[in-house]
């Protein structure tokens, strides 16, 4: 039997930017995405805490030490910069290999989005 874990959390980083003409998706810094585990185009959860939105997007490399978190395309309208949101992934594991299974989860500066 498979059951989906958490895989990949960034808690609590600020959005930077919100543009709405782009084709889809979350911006990340490259940084950031390394230290998660996550990857370019992965599923990802996004929760608001301003505001309550939950949405699911795939994410996009940022520039690397920027601390870019842009939501880009209708999600841009769930979020406003400034907002503090957190990002997280999830994978299919064997129900036995997820009981050992230890997500990467990561806490960076909330005012910066830098790691600490």
């Amino acid at each position: 039997m498979l059951i989906e874990v958490v895989k990949s959390k960034i808690h609590k980083v600020t959005i930077t930017g919100a543009n709405l003409h782009y084709v889809g998706s979350i911006t990340i810094d490259e940084d950031l995405m390394n230290a998660s585990n996550l990857i370019e185009n992965e599923k990802v959860h996004v929760l608001n805490l301003n505001n309550g939105e939950r949405l699911v997007t795939y994410v996009i490399k940022g520039e690397r030490g920027s601390g870019d978190i842009c939501l880009n395309g209708a999600a841009a309208r769930k979020v406003i910069i400034g907002d503090v949101i957190i990002i997280m992934s999830y994978a299919m594991l064997d129900f036995e290999e997820a009981k050992s299974f230890k997500p990467v989860i990561i806490f960076p500066d909330t005012k910066t989005n830098k790691l600490i």
